[in-house]
């Protein structure tokens, strides 16, 4: 594995205690694979400059750019960007479940500092939002580098806890995000299945580009559980005794039809849906997040 590789892996990140180092770490490590890759296309679409083309003013080519390059670039300026995109976190009870070493929270945290940290290099507008039943923070988007460490200080200091109410949480955002933007959900979406594909498409019917990343242990797909078990809710307490041996394969069975379920109905919608494992590399999703931002333009 190639050194930068190693901080893809959200067990290296979580021995790592600053917040801006692991998003650096991360988006850096990423880059310098992505341009190693078949694809590193989608990393020019989101270089800091744009070629010069002809009737932009010559003042505002960069020179410096110009003596390494031989090329003509231009710099692209805030009040340019045709991007908003506003982080919507998941900070319930739920977030802290882990059957190894990363729970959600930490695993969502880490990309949602990432993907802050992406989209101020590349000079867009971001914002965060973190909720469990109720709007817990609200952070507008801006696009200066100085508005990195406000996103991150406030991914870093969030505690998982409560319940959650997703779709009233989304109803409300939808009416509160009045120009249009990228909203980027991170969360396990635990909730009542058709109030929230209702509210992800409140955000569509109000013209936002919406992209869903489902976090998930892997223990709450395959249920992999090998002795007979004391399953506790971390939102509300309650508790059921149960042996998985007996009721994995039906477990397993109706997991996989409700995702199933919910990625068709978000694709007639429009809505991107990426399901993501704690135990996956960060570039995954972070290449997700480029591909969907490639076809925004």
């Amino acid at each position: 594995m190639e050194s930068y590789q190693r901080f893809l892996n959200p067990e290296v990140l979580a021995k790592l205690k600053r917040i801006d180092l692991k998003a650096r770490l991360v988006v850096e490590g990423f880059l310098t694979g992505l341009h190693r890759s078949p694809f590193k296309g989608f990393s020019q679409e989101f270089a800091e400059y744009r070629s010069y083309m002809p009737g932009d003013e010559p003042k505002r080519i960069d020179w410096k750019v110009y003596g390494k390059t031989d090329r003509f670039f231009i710099r692209e300026y805030e009040e340019e960007t045709n991007l908003k995109a506003y982080i919507l976190l998941d900070a319930s009870g739920s977030m802290s479940y882990s059957s190894d070493k990363v729970t959600k929270l930490e695993y969502a945290s880490y990309l949602a500092a990432s993907l802050a940290y992406l989209l101020i290099k590349q000079r867009d507008s971001v914002g965060v939002v973190t909720f469990t039943s109720k709007l817990n923070t609200y952070i507008p988007p801006r696009s200066s580098p100085a508005h990195l460490p406000v996103l991150l200080q406030a991914i870093d200091k969030i505690k998982p806890g409560g319940d959650t109410n997703l779709a009233n949480t989304f109803h409300q955002l939808a009416e509160k995000i009045k120009r249009r933007g990228f909203v980027i959900i991170i969360s396990d979406l635990f909730d009542d299945k058709e109030q929230v594909l209702s509210a992800l498409r409140h955000f569509r019917h109000k013209k936002h580009e919406v992209l869903v990343f489902h976090i998930l242990d892997k223990n709450e797909l395959d249920f992999s559980f090998s002795q007979p078990l004391i399953l506790h809710d971390l939102e509300t307490s309650k508790e059921i005794t149960l042996d998985p041996r007996v009721i994995r394969k039906d477990y397993q069975k109706t997991v996989n039809e409700f995702f199933s379920d919910f990625k068709r109905r978000c694709r007639e919608h429009l809505i991107d849906y990426h399901q993501i494992t704690t135990n996956t590399a960060l570039d995954r999703a972070l290449f997700d997040y480029l591909e969907k931002r490639a076809r925004l333009g």
